[in-house]
């Protein structure tokens, strides 16, 4: 496929949440590429209209640029920051409860190989077709779950982070739910999370399904309506139209690298990789149960060899046409983690320029970004509209 630069999107402003106006389909406020014209907002497919701020920055696992992800702590300081939503990954425990791990391999996010009583527990499984070796949230109850303590998953990159080892206990989605309602009455507004499911075809071959104690817990906490301060996400589209069947919760798919396959589809047969998703009719497919995706940044703008960025593709504005938002992942402020193009000296752990890498994804139109330093991005956001 021919892929061409495109135009600078036309002057947005980013506003306060109550303020700006996504179409459900979550809609994008003021994106030119969406409705053809300059100044314009696409209704999405049913009209419903959700406040959020353009571009929306989302708390990536939290804060995990400055505390271990997914801990209580991490959410805080998120929110306190300033962004836009906080983004929670769920996974069961043995006894079904749903709690927040970026994967169900705790070894690296806990303190589980320091605990003796636990030492039989370790194992190698396959989850959706990867070998692991380590401690599995399937294999423990939620009580013993609660007497291990989070830690920094990537020490050698943020070793600032380890401070706060053995700070936080691992949170259920529940406790989640209730901070997030207090947070809410405090602060006169609503505190949006941003919620995926991971690995659900891999759990529901477990007898430990994800959508179904999900959807329970939103209709108990209200957030189970088309307007609800909530989206849900997942790399299977088959978990996303399960949803939509459950919860009217607004909805994103979320995309791997070119040439990558969801997992579902993998199990399925289905032939579809991620490139004939990104592609016009795929993305009407998408469209016809979700109001968004959530693509990796490379299918925005694609590196070369050398790591730097080469031309965006057509996937904002192909994408604005279905109806669908943009919020793509993820940016990370450390030099090891951006384009080659913005990296500044020759520690990998240092700072590099993630404001240059900011300004070029925000110009493609975008409508938001995961990022794990929100208070980078929040100020990038302000930038991006002053201009």
């Amino acid at each position: 496929m021919t892929e061409r630069a495109q135009a600078r999107p036309g002057r947005r402003t980013v506003m306060g949440v109550g303020a700006a106006v996504l179409g459900t389909a979550l809609g994008v406020t003021g994106t030119a590429q969406a409705a053809g014209k300059p100044g314009s907002e696409p209704a999405g497919h049913d009209g419903r209209r959700l406040d959020l701020p353009v571009p929306t920055v989302i708390g990536h696992r939290g804060t995990s640029g400055y505390r271990p992800e997914h801990t209580l702590g991490s959410y805080q300081l998120a929110l306190d920051m300033g962004a836009h939503i906080v983004e929670q990954d769920l996974v069961p425990t043995r006894d079904g409860h749903l709690v927040c791990r970026h994967e169900n391999d705790i070894t690296a996010t806990t303190d589980v190989s320091a605990h003796p009583e636990f030492a039989s527990r370790r194992t190698t499984k396959t989850v959706d077709g990867v070998a692991l070796t380590g401690w599995f949230t399937e294999d423990f109850t939620l009580a013993e779950l609660k007497t291990l303590r989070a830690k920094e998953r990537i020490p050698g990159n943020r070793q600032k982070n380890t401070l706060y080892d053995g700070r936080w206990e691992i949170p259920t989605f529940e406790e989640v739910l209730r901070w997030a309602d207090r947070e809410g009455r405090k602060r006169g507004k609503p505190v949006w999370l941003y919620v995926e499911t991971k690995h659900p075809t891999y759990f529901r071959g477990l007898g430990l399904g994800l959508e179904e104690p999900l959807a329970k817990l939103l209709r108990r906490y209200n957030r189970h309506r088309a307007q609800s301060p909530l989206i849900l996400q997942s790399f299977e589209p088959g978990s996303i139209q399960r949803l939509s069947k459950l919860v009217a919760t607004p909805r994103v798919v979320l995309l791997s690298g070119a040439g990558s396959k969801p997992w579902d589809f993998v199990a399925s047969g289905d032939p579809r990789t991620t490139d004939d998703l990104v592609k016009p009719a795929g993305l009407k497919w998408m469209a016809s149960f979700a109001q968004g995706i959530g693509p990796t940044l490379d299918l925005i703008i694609p590196k070369d060899g050398a790591g730097r960025l080469t031309t965006p593709t057509s996937l904002v504005r192909d994408a604005h046409a279905q109806g669908l938002i943009l919020h793509p992942y993820t940016m990370r402020n450390e030099n090891t983690f951006l384009p080659a193009d913005f990296r500044r000296g020759t520690d990998p752990n240092a700072y590099g320029d993630a404001f240059g890498a900011f300004a070029a994804y925000f110009a493609t139109g975008i409508d938001g970004i995961f990022s794990d330093n929100p208070d980078t991005a929040l100020l990038a956001a302000a930038d991006f509209a002053a201009k």
